[in-house]
């Protein structure tokens, strides 16, 4: 079997992810568990089109400090066994999160390394000025989005003047270190397709994009990550409203490639809600698919599943690796073509 002749479903009960792994031999588990990523809320101070979270200025989901500190009593209960090397902080903007300071002071203490999944206009918002700073006090790594080095493209996405905003952001981050040789301040930036096509070869879009934003604006960043649209949420409700969820599900399944199997980023990450709930990945998180396999689903009641899903300090590590990982038809975001991480392409 094909991936193209999988029929089409997103629903999590019909997996046609799950057999075309079947048909190709092949399993997919949790190898290790190398990345805590911390869905810190929902609430944004954008509401892009392509969110797969759903986020914006209305939400008001967020970790309390309640969940936070049972989060890093099982880190430090577990420290030598779990293996744990990254605290990915995401929303949201998981900046807007009332304890996001004490939540990054209490990981830079563990030594624990962070990346922190900025959209940069935030910097710009009342009282979030001095985040540049912050982050370099504390080392921590930015990952800023930036669908595009062109602004008509951007603010297209993400919404109008986003672009200039960004662009400010990224001046402002340059300022203080990040990007720069020598600074040892890490600054990612992250492409998402502006239509609903695949991302194109990141090397090469990389280097397209360093040529642009240093010759226009003279900003300098360290990689570009290429993520691939997952057609889930706000995507998805715009595929359908195109009509194009059909054709862009099937181009997602003649792109699959087998060998990105084994470096998804779910073999080595788990991600945990706003209420300690832990899912393969993010996108599972946003698809009611926690870990345990009880009877949630994509209509489920986003708070309710959240509430429900077994929470992470209910878990041993070693409950957490070598165990299959759950999967749909959106899993083939990840493997088409180079492959999607939320560090960029696979291969």
């Amino acid at each position: 079997m094909t991936p193209t002749s999988i029929p089409l479903t997103l629903a999590v009960a019909d997996d046609p992810f799950a057999r075309c792994l079947q048909a190709a031999g092949q399993t997919l588990q949790r190898h290790a568990l190398t990345t805590l990523q911390l869905n810190l809320g929902k609430m944004c101070n954008l509401a892009c089109h392509h969110c797969h979270v759903e986020a914006g200025p209305g939400r008001t989901e967020v970790m309390d400090p309640r969940t936070m500190e049972r989060i890093l009593a099982w880190f430090d209960q577990h420290r030598d066994t779990h293996g744990i090397q990254i605290a990915d902080l995401t929303g949201g903007a998981p900046e807007m999160n009332p304890h996001f300071r004490d939540m990054v002071q209490a990981w830079a203490e563990r030594g624990v390394h962070m990346i922190d999944r900025c959209n940069l206009t935030i910097l710009h918002e009342d009282g979030y000025e001095d985040l540049p700073e912050f982050f370099a006090h504390h080392r921590v790594e930015v990952s800023a989005s930036l669908p595009c080095y062109l602004g008509d493209n951007v603010d297209k996405q993400r919404g109008k003047g986003v672009y200039s905003d960004s662009i400010q952001a990224l001046h402002r981050l340059n300022a203080v270190g990040y990007g720069r040789p020598g600074s040892g301040l890490k600054l990612d930036l992250v492409y998402n397709p502006v239509g609903y096509g695949l991302p194109p070869a990141q090397q090469a879009l990389e280097n397209d994009y360093k040529a642009y934003l240093q010759e226009h604006f003279g900003i300098a960043f360290n990689s570009l990550w290429t993520i691939t649209n997952m057609p889930i949420k706000r995507f998805e409700h715009a595929l359908r409203r195109d009509g194009k969820l059909e054709e862009y599900m099937g181009k997602l399944m003649s792109a699959h490639r087998a060998e990105n199997v084994g470096s998804v980023m779910c073999r080595s990450l788990i991600s945990v809600g706003w209420m300690g709930g832990v899912y393969d990945c993010d996108f599972n998180q946003m698809m009611q698919m926690p870990l345990e396999p009880q009877a949630f689903g994509p209509g489920d009641d986003e708070r309710n599943v959240e509430s429900n899903a077994r929470k992470l300090w209910e878990y041993e590590p070693e409950d957490l690796v070598r165990r299959s990982i759950r999967t749909a038809a959106h899993c083939f975001g990840c493997t088409a073509g180079a492959g999607s991480s939320c560090t960029g392409a696979l291969g």
